[in-house]
């Protein structure tokens, strides 16, 4: 799975430093997985939420900070649409960021 784009990532956790290891694992771990499908993805990661409009929200760090990405399963790719702490998370609509 190709991930767009890691700068959004990295640049959030120079500001958030507690969540760097776990977006840097996250970011690892997504790029070289292959998910046909969203229940696959759900085998990886059970926490993660099934949202509509193709986007997938992961938990971060016990569930503190919210990263939400954009996936395309055919063409293997996926942009990351939101990563913000809880309380920002539910000022936002999932749905359609």
């Amino acid at each position: 799975m190709r991930v767009i784009s890691k700068k959004i990532l990295r640049d959030f956790w120079e500001k958030h430093n507690d969540c760097e290891q776990q977006l840097r694992s996250w970011y690892q771990e997504a790029e070289k997985t292959v998910w046909q499908n969203s229940n696959e993805l759900k085998l990886d990661y059970p926490s993660a939420s099934i949202l509509k409009n193709n986007r997938i929200c992961f938990n971060i760090k016990g569930n503190y900070y919210r990263l939400i990405v954009r996936i395309n399963f055919d063409y293997q790719m996926m942009w990351i649409r939101f990563i913000g702490t809880h309380s920002e998370y539910d000022k936002i609509d999932a749905n359609t960021i």
